[in-house]
């Protein structure tokens, strides 16, 4: 790999760039976070089923949201072209698949019941999940417009808009979680499917204040054509997009199945102590995200000028700062993981053993932390230059191939128990990091051509 321009772009142009999307993805993850966390007390059914049901949720959205994520690759190339005007094309096409995700996420509501009835979850923990994602599900076309119009901001280098949007956003889900979890302000006490209908209001109202900001073009200075909406253009987002998404959609659907079919197994206090992780790991996670995303502007941008090679160099930089800050991550998980994992907690013994599993899950995840970091900063680079085909393959083969026939023979078979399964998560994330470097390094997303203005621009 070559080390690249030395006009690529510094640290310090990174890291301004990426604060913002920190500051944004981090509030989105802390409303998972606290809607675990306020639903603690009613016990860990509770927890249980709201953590389980953001994630599976999430696992549905996962797919669009992917899917229009891909207009900050267009935006960002349009943008280093010098037709910033032309990006808003895009949105628009990523606001068609949000309406149809609405549509259809609502016939999604009729399968979960069914669905959740052939699993291994107790009777009180599946009708709670069941009520908690039918609830959030009909929030699925904000969700993934707030993605559609975020990129199409983030891809033209306003970072800063979304993300007070999304503080915003976070401050209102922790008030109605208040409102409606313990039945506040003369609301009706709903425990677990008061968190679902305070994320789900929450998701709404975050989409309407950002399409009006859309609609009034605030927060953009748009130059060059702006063009007409065109069906071969909403035809080429999708063909870069959807292997995008299919990417993300398949690799979910796979921890999902190990979740829902592997660690469900192993019982509820097991379930409760992983899904907490996750959520703490969610928020100490997003500012890797936020880096990664940032990386991938600026090589979209990068791309769009035809400096091809400043590209390696702002991989490197990326990589390193988010290699470096979940280092950090872990010696704060090694430092204190059960005062970490006492924010779950609730007055029974279940929860003591919740706490005492969840504490040794938590030191085995910095480990999955590194590598996730490595994984998403050359991930988003090679999304950026539009080498999704090749990275959905990638990772549905080792997710797929690896990962979940692993994950079974090792807790269903060899019964290696909680700390076992995570370490099988541990080897994906390894194994994945290290064909995504061999794939970036072979340099095959030079001669990708994304917006379709011809090789080498």
């Amino acid at each position: 790999m070559s080390t690249g321009s030395t006009n690529a772009a510094s640290y310090g142009v990174l890291l301004r760039l990426a604060w913002p999307i920190v500051l944004s993805r981090a509030s989105q993850a802390v409303i998972g976070f606290t809607d675990a966390v306020m639903i603690a007390p009613l016990g860990e059914d509770a927890v249980a089923a709201t953590t389980t049901g953001a994630s599976n949720t999430l696992n549905l959205f996962i797919l669009p949201m992917g899917i229009v994520f891909i207009v900050q690759s267009f935006a960002s190339q349009l943008a280093g072209s010098g037709e910033a005007a032309g990006a808003r094309r895009y949105a628009w096409y990523g606001l068609a698949i949000a309406a149809a995700t609405a549509v259809l996420s609502g016939f999604a509501t009729l399968g979960v019941a069914p669905t959740l009835g052939m699993l291994g979850y107790t009777d009180t923990v599946r009708d709670l999940l069941t009520e908690y994602m039918v609830i959030r599900l009909l929030s699925a076309g904000a969700v993934v417009g707030i993605e559609a119009i975020g990129s199409w901001y983030g891809g033209l280098g306003n970072t800063r808009l979304p993300m007070l949007v999304s503080f915003g956003a976070m401050v209102m889900n922790i008030a109605l979680n208040w409102v409606f979890i313990y039945g506040n302000l003369g609301a009706p006490q709903l425990g677990v499917a008061g968190a679902a209908l305070a994320s789900a209001l929450t998701s709404w109202l975050a989409f309407a204040i950002l399409a009006l900001m859309f609609a009034r073009r605030v927060g953009v200075a748009e130059t060059g054509p702006r063009g007409r909406l065109r069906l071969d253009e909403l035809v080429r987002m999708l063909r870069f997009g959807l292997p995008n998404g299919l990417n993300w959609f398949l690799e979910f659907a796979a921890f999902t199945f190990f979740i829902n079919a592997v660690v469900s197994t192993l019982g509820t206090t097991a379930v409760a102590a992983l899904m907490a992780v996750i959520q703490v790991n969610s928020i100490a996670f997003m500012p890797a995200f936020g880096l990664a995303s940032a990386g991938a502007i600026l090589v979209g941008t990068a791309i769009g000028r035809g400096a091809h090679d400043e590209v390696p160099t702002i991989v490197r930089r990326t990589g390193t700062v988010a290699a470096g800050w979940q280092g950090f991550v872990g010696i704060v998980y090694a430092s204190m993981p059960a005062a970490v994992m006492g924010m779950f907690a609730s007055d029974t013994v279940s929860s003591d053993a919740l706490v005492a599993l969840g504490t040794s899950m938590l030191l085995v995840s910095t480990a999955w932390q590194l590598f996730d970091a490595l994984a998403i900063t050359l991930s988003e680079a090679l999304r950026a230059a539009g080498d999704t085909a090749w990275c959905m393959w990638a990772r549905v083969a080792l997710a797929w191939v690896l990962f979940v026939p692993l994950a079974a023979w090792a807790v269903l078979v060899v019964d290696v128990g909680a700390l076992g399964a995570i370490a099988t998560f541990v080897v994906y994330l390894a194994a994945l990091a290290g064909l995504l470097w061999w794939r970036f390094g072979g340099g095959a997303w030079r001669k990708i051509d994304l917006t379709g203005r011809g090789p080498g621009h």
